[in-house]
């Protein structure tokens, strides 16, 4: 996989910078090479539904070093009676395990709460209503030791209402970027990264706008041509009213042009809204 993954990892081509980032070509080593943690975090509300499959995806994770947070809002439904239900599961296997339900202002602005927490030296996210195939953790270390990522994503299975299911593969273009060809539920990002970016809690592309800054600023980025994360088709991400479609368009827009992206990808985001439409 060594010769493969070095041909399909990249780094973004030096461009106009953002303000107050210096420029690494090269990832920084971690300082707990040989036994990185890591750290998952599931931001979740009212999620008792689906829950089930993400915790227990977490906790059969082949790896052996690796922290669990659980970030919720103040679920009402049950989910944190579940998450609870699973403390002694995570003790026996070794796991780290919190869980923290409070109120917050939104899933970016827990989701900076979650990474505030974090010990890992490699961190992932991992919404409520998706879940990791059983390598996800052990293949970011391995990938890891390899490479030196700053931030690494890989393919993933989209499952649909219907129950079918499709690969949505991860690919790496300097000159173009899409969401078409990266999977939030597949990426990790180091430690140090979320020291210097953070997602900032103005639209529901807060995701984007922290992989663009990422790639802007000429971190490495690696992509791994493998499954590591299923994703149920259906969430809030693809609901289908026209104002949520409209909101979301804008902020994918937003993302695009606030980091110094062409206007055309105006046409990106109507063709990514009318995939959703579509598949959802």
């Amino acid at each position: 996989m060594g010769n493969k993954m070095d041909e399909m990892s990249g780094t973004e081509p030096k461009t106009k910078k953002s303000p107050g980032k210096e420029t690494h070509q090269k990832g920084k080593k971690c300082p707990n090479f040989r036994k990185p943690l890591v750290t998952v975090i599931t931001v979740s509300y009212n999620s008792r539904n689906t829950i089930r499959d993400t915790i227990e995806s977490v906790l059969h994770q082949t790896y052996p070093f690796v922290e669990y947070l659980i970030i919720d809002g103040l679920s009402t439904d049950g989910t944190v009676e579940i998450a609870e239900s699973y403390r002694e599961a995570f003790a026996r296997k070794g796991f780290s395990y919190r869980i923290v339900s409070e109120k917050d202002e939104g899933i970016y602005q827990a989701m900076n709460k979650g990474v505030s927490m974090a010990k890992g030296d490699l961190i992932g996210l991992l919404n409520s209503d998706d879940w990791y195939e059983e390598n996800a953790a052990a293949c970011a270390v391995s990938v890891y030791r390899k490479t030196h990522y700053d931030m690494m994503y890989a393919n993933l299975r989209m499952v649909k209402r219907d129950g079918t299911v499709f690969i949505k593969k991860s690919r790496y273009r300097k000159h173009y970027i899409t969401t078409r060809e990266w999977n939030h539920p597949t990426t990790f990002i180091t430690r140090e990264m979320y020291g210097i970016y953070q997602y900032a809690c103005k639209g529901n592309a807060d995701d984007l706008d922290l992989m663009l800054r990422i790639r802007k600023d000429g971190r490495k980025v690696v992509v791994v041509p493998k499954v590591l994360a299923n994703y149920r088709l259906g969430g809030s991400s693809n609901q289908k009213q026209p104002k949520v479609v409209w909101k979301r368009f804008l902020s994918k827009y937003g993302a695009y042009r606030d980091n110094g992206y062409s206007r055309w990808y105006l046409l990106e985001c109507i063709l990514m809204e009318g995939g959703k439409l579509f598949l959802a």
